[in-house]
């Protein structure tokens, strides 16, 4: 966390002002465990006002204490991805604690009956009881979607200036 704040306070006097803040671009996104901490993470920022723009969850599956699919009001869009195969699988919904500040993009259902993707980067023991979870995080599709989820969330914060400099 004290990373995050350092790199936020653009004039380096160790206090937030509320411009540094407004202009904050965090994105947070996770698998499985991780899922969890993205909005926990969210969470933590948001009694010190900082907002995230956008949270990613692959396959949530809940830490103890934690509450993943409760997206806090400071994050300004969510969208889950999850599969309901195997011993373990993620949750099938996030929901906005306030559905005025906070853009559910949505909760998409992900199957992999005759799909191949590529699990070879983990160990024998998880490709083969618990496939399905690694898969999604390994699927291409989700990482595509989720490129463009970024973009899109992205270009609405350039001027038309920046966007006609990428484009």
């Amino acid at each position: 966390m004290s990373e995050i704040l350092r790199l936020l306070d653009t004039d380096h006097d160790g206090a937030l002002t509320a411009a540094e803040k407004k202009q904050a671009r965090i994105i947070a996104f996770g698998h499985s465990w991780g899922a969890s901490e993205a909005t926990a993470f969210a969470r933590e920022l948001e009694p010190l006002g900082i907002p995230v723009l956008l949270t990613v969850q692959i396959d949530i599956v809940t830490k103890p204490g934690q509450k993943p699919i409760l997206i806090p009001p400071n994050v300004g869009a969510a969208i889950n991805f999850f599969q309901s195969e195997g011993l373990l699988h993620g949750r099938s919904e996030v929901v906005a604690e306030d559905p005025g500040r906070t853009e559910i993009l949505g909760n998409l259902h992900m199957t992999y009956e005759g799909q191949q993707v590529d699990c070879r980067n983990y160990p024998w023991f998880a490709r083969t009881f618990n496939k399905p979870h690694h898969k999604i995080e390994n699927d291409p599709r989700v990482w595509n979607q989720i490129a463009l989820v970024i973009d899109s969330r992205l270009s609405w914060l350039r001027s038309p200036i920046d966007q006609a400099a990428v484009h």
